[in-house]
């Protein structure tokens, strides 16, 4: 366990600051971070000045985007420049998309009887408010739930939630595009969490492909042995890239996973598969055509 391609802060839904995240992973000996924050990029210098007193440790620059097809199409990007125009474009946009949504969250939220001002759900999140797991930490706070699930089975994942509240998002070909334009890899994450049967599933791999989609998180916290030898051998087929990270957004958003070994351990992977893993997402970090790594 030396590697995590897939992780949040507080600069989007993380629990942990990336200065927290990235002291935590060099305690556990992590040698490879990936910092993958929602529609955001601050997070990437903080972390490699934090990252200079773990001389092991290297500092990936990253994104997840979440696309408009299904709620779980989300396609990370690496090695991008996050200083690129059309990037920091899209940044600002959807920071003021997110604006909007936190008043509709509000008031969404009141008209269900649910009690919870700016103030508290800001407090959950190092003094910002952005995504729904720190309005779900902020109502298992003050009580109103039990857990985070519960506040998303009840709230804050359901169909009229998604129809009244929801920003509006990209589709995952304009993800992967921006992902190119800056400078960076487009991979395509958690895929068993679209719940697809094989046939919708290579026909979607099929189009994001053709739009420039280079790598597939294969490994991650959720997915079983079985789904993982399928995507690495998916992956194969397609000529794309594994990427193995488990989306960690600390321990009170999602309890169950565990920065760099994923959900009871799922990630710890054989040494020499973790090296081939590593190497050949290295390769396409180098091989690609234009913009700027790290």
């Amino acid at each position: 366990m030396w590697m995590d391609l897939h992780t949040h802060t507080t600069c989007s839904d993380g629990q942990y600051t990336p200065e927290e995240l990235v002291q935590r992973a060099g305690k556990l000996g992590i040698r490879a971070l990936a910092i993958t924050d929602h529609d955001a990029v601050s997070g990437t210098e903080r972390g490699r000045t934090a990252a200079k007193v773990f001389p092991e440790l290297e500092i990936f620059s990253g994104i997840e985007i979440s696309a408009k097809e299904n709620p779980q199409l989300h396609i990370l990007g690496y090695g991008i420049d996050g200083s690129h125009a059309d990037l920091q474009d899209y940044i600002e946009k959807n920071k003021q998309l997110r604006q909007g949504r936190r008043e509709r969250m509000l008031s969404f939220l009141q008209e269900k009887g649910v009690s919870l001002t700016l103030e508290e759900v800001m407090a959950a999140n190092d003094g910002r408010s952005s995504g729904r797991p720190h309005f779900a930490k902020a109502m298992l706070e003050k009580g109103i739930v039990s857990s985070i699930d519960e506040a998303f089975d009840r709230y804050l994942a359901t169909p009229e939630y998604l129809q009244r509240v929801e920003r509006p998002k990209p589709t995952a070909v304009e993800s992967i595009q921006l992902i190119r334009k800056a400078g960076g890899v487009a991979v395509l994450a958690h895929p068993a969490k679209l719940k697809l049967k094989p046939s919708a599933f290579l026909e979607l791999l099929s189009i994001l492909c053709q739009a420039g989609l280079q790598g597939i998180e294969a490994y991650y916290s959720t997915h079983h042995k079985e789904e993982m030898t399928w995507y690495n051998e998916i992956a194969k087929q397609y000529g794309l890239f594994c990427t193995c990270g488990s989306d960690f957004h600390g321990e009170i958003i999602k309890p169950e996973i565990a920065l760099g070994t994923g959900k009871e351990g799922s990630l710890l992977l054989p040494e020499e598969l973790e090296q081939e893993i590593f190497q050949n997402f290295k390769q396409a970090l180098s091989n690609r055509n234009h913009g700027t790594d790290e």
